[in-house]
């Protein structure tokens, strides 16, 4: 267990020096050694440079990047033949990293889950004050969309994994923190660098495309709401998120959102709607409710994921394009 002193300076290094909980994280995951070294990881570098820095011996820092990168606390490039070590950047990727971590103990996914409900919507708050625009974004199936609809690639979660050059499947990092409800666990599916990255660590295995499409109907099914990285090039996650448990939702107040909707929203044909209402629970934004005995969509508050025409009898609802496509600028 590290020094406070020591793990309050990496809580600062990545963005949380006020966090009462993300140093007592660190403390629980380091030993002061590691803690030293890690301070030291940023920008880049060798084994070797590592050494000079720290004043221990090359191979002793071998040895604690390999572990600290198994832990999710450490990562590594390489570049021209050359591997470089790096730190965790942020607390969302720590969050993901360490949460996931075999054999990781429930004290410290406890800390994860006091935070989570504690800091972090006051803290992905201040994050989003300064981002350009969100960092997630909502993406449907496209079965569930009008055929008049131009739908591109990244409009479209299956198109996004036939696209993908490698696929892995972690657990849901939030619902291992949380454990607020009984949906799926190992449904949270990486994109290529992401996919390699969680192989080679051995938090995830690998998926076949058509196993991957498959999990992504399943989760369809489930009523988990498909997230992914608002760029035009997906190269990172396929979230499938649940309504209690999942990170993205406690920040969609104000104008900057973490979460983008997709460039569609539900729409009712109220000729085929028979009133049975089996879609107003499914939807995680109360953009459904019933008027006149028909639903009736909120398109200020429909995100465009679909969810709610899976379970609509009569086909009445589907997805229909009203809005552009709002990324962040790469």
């Amino acid at each position: 267990m590290a020094d406070m002193t020591l793990c309050k300076e990496l809580a600062k290094a990545i963005g949380a020096g006020e966090s009462p909980l993300i140093g007592k994280i660190f403390q629980a995951l380091v030993k002061d050694d590691e803690a030293k070294v890690m301070l030291l990881a940023a920008p880049p570098a060798t084994a070797e440079e590592l050494a000079q820095k720290s004043g221990l011996a090359e191979e002793a820092v071998l040895s604690m990047m390999n572990s600290l990168f198994q832990r999710g606390l450490i990562f590594k490039a390489t570049r021209g033949g050359e591997k470089k070590w790096y730190r965790v950047k942020t607390v969302p990727q720590m969050h993901d990293s360490t949460s996931l971590t075999p054999g990781i103990s429930r004290q410290v996914l406890d800390l994860w889950k006091a935070y989570m409900d504690q800091e972090w919507p006051a803290y992905g708050g201040k994050i989003m004050e300064v981002m350009p625009g969100a960092i997630m974004r909502v993406v449907p199936v496209n079965e569930s969309i009008e055929p008049q609809s131009k739908v591109l690639a990244y409009d479209d979660v299956i198109k996004i994994v036939e696209n993908a050059k490698t696929l892995s499947v972690t657990k849901c990092s939030c619902r291992v923190i949380s454990g607020d409800c009984d949906k799926p666990l190992e449904v949270c599916m990486q994109v290529d660098r992401a996919a390699e990255y969680n192989i080679e660590r051995g938090t995830g295995r690998a998926l076949t495309k058509p196993e991957a499409i498959e999990m992504l109907k399943r989760c369809r099914e489930e009523g988990l709401v498909h997230t992914v990285d608002n760029r035009q090039t997906v190269g990172h996650v396929i979230c499938n998120c649940c309504k209690d448990c999942c990170l993205n939702w406690p920040i969609m107040k104000g104008v900057k959102k973490w979460v983008a909707p997709s460039r569609f929203a539900a729409v009712v044909d109220s000729d085929l709607c028979s009133g049975c209402e089996a879609c107003i629970d499914r939807c995680f934004f109360d953009a459904l409710s019933m008027a006149e005995e028909r639903a009736a969509v909120d398109a200020e508050k429909c995100l465009g994921c679909g969810v709610c025409t899976v379970v609509c009898p009569t086909e009445a609802l589907k997805l229909k394009e009203v809005r552009p496509s709002d990324f962040v600028p790469v």
